[in-house]
């Protein structure tokens, strides 16, 4: 009776593991991996790649794996269509990660919307990624997981004004990018409202780098800080180039941020100061570090990113289990219904209106000791 009884669980093990192995939960991510973008891109399929690893040792999703499928979208609109449309007509994903692009989110939504596929970007900041700039109402198959340009650039004009006493700014914006405009508009519209003066108001256009005109228009104006809505080439340029004219203003930043900034710029960064998702130097991302360096054999340079991703999972995940099956209209309800889900580096819940998480507070940064260290948390308080 006993070998009989061991015989029928062999044989239940064996098909529960067979089945788990033949039909997997597919979720999609988009990233970055080539290209100046590349050093945020490859830590994000990392940091999804460290998640599905634990979801899976863990026992999976609803009893089944979970597959991870990936595309290099190259920071070009073109890919991330192209891209999007593979992994909900060909790959059948339930859910899509990234970007971290406002314009390649904007480019995919009438892909992931038609196929009715929810998709979370890790730092598409522009409110247009997951509100309908026409109607006002939240994108229903759109997400995100970071804060928003009006928020980052009210946080960078009040930091300016209220806690660094700067009375008069200018501001050095990237006019073919959807990301700079956005950040631009509201860092204008709160300093200004806060009773400061924009004194320069300058531009350039993707791909340029000697930004010495625009410096010294800026530098003449008597401008005390610089606004930079920018990535993080553009500004190691912009610093870099300032200190070799000899003008050393305060400069503020979003979360175009890369320590990689430093390699270029050097010690023309120290004194500047940064609006980012989380403090580099928080305590409380040492174990993911630790396990980033374990399964890829080196520390992770852009930290916040991989932590995005990694979470990004672990909230496709968590709408998985509560829709309680694997379809992409029950998973975005799941998503838009999130409350108080605790990720690996806040509580997330979904304000439904713009399908921002709501409250999430930013870190504000300063860049000394040849790194960006945590000076406090700040949530703007302005109404402009």
């Amino acid at each position: 009776m006993m070998k009989k009884i061991l015989a029928l669980f062999f044989c239940l093990l064996f098909l529960a593991s067979a089945a788990f192995a033949a039909d997997p939960i597919k979720i999609g991510y988009l990233a970055n991996l080539t290209g100046d973008a590349a050093t945020w891109g490859t830590h994000e399929r990392d940091g999804a790649i460290l998640a599905v690893e634990e979801i899976n040792a863990a026992g999976g999703v609803l009893g089944r794996p979970l597959e991870l499928v990936v595309y290099d979208v190259r920071a070009r609109a073109e890919d991330a269509i192209n891209a999007a449309r593979r992994l909900v007509q060909e790959d059948k994903v339930v859910a899509i990660g990234g970007t971290n692009f406002s314009g390649l989110n904007i480019a995919t939504y009438p892909i992931v919307a038609e196929a009715k596929v929810p998709q979370i970007g890790s730092f598409p900041t522009n409110p247009a990624v997951t509100v309908d700039p026409a109607t006002g109402q939240a994108r229903p198959y759109a997400f995100r997981i970071c804060f928003t340009d009006p928020y980052q650039g009210k946080v960078m004009a009040e930091y300016l004004f209220n806690k660094l006493g700067v009375k008069k700014a200018a501001i050095i914006r990237d006019v073919g990018s959807d990301y700079s405009e956005g950040l631009s508009e509201y860092f204008v519209k709160t300093f200004e409202g806060l009773g400061g003066t924009v004194a320069a108001n300058e531009a350039f256009r993707g791909g340029d780098v000697d930004f010495r005109a625009q410096l010294t228009n800026m530098k003449n104006s008597g401008a005390e800080a610089v606004a930079m809505p920018l990535l993080y080439k553009e500004m190691a340029l912009i610093m870099k180039q300032a200190a070799e004219l000899g003008w050393k203003p305060t400069f503020i930043g979003g979360d175009g941020y890369s320590a990689n900034m430093f390699e270029i710029a050097g010690d023309a960064m120290v004194g500047s100061y940064w609006v980012y998702h989380l403090s580099f130097d928080d305590p409380m991302l040492e174990p993911l570090k630790a396990k980033f360096e374990k399964r890829f054999g080196a520390a992770p340079t852009e930290v916040v990113n991989t932590v995005a991703a990694y979470d990004i999972v672990y909230w496709i995940v968590d709408a998985i289990k509560r829709a309680g099956k694997a379809e992409g209209e029950a998973v975005r309800d799941a998503i838009e219904d999130t409350k108080d889900l605790k990720l690996f580096h806040f509580t997330l819940t979904v304000d439904k209106a713009s399908h921002n998480p709501l409250n999430k507070p930013a870190a504000i940064l300063q860049f000394k000791d040849g790194s960006a260290k945590f000076l406090e948390m700040y949530a703007p308080q302005s109404e402009f």
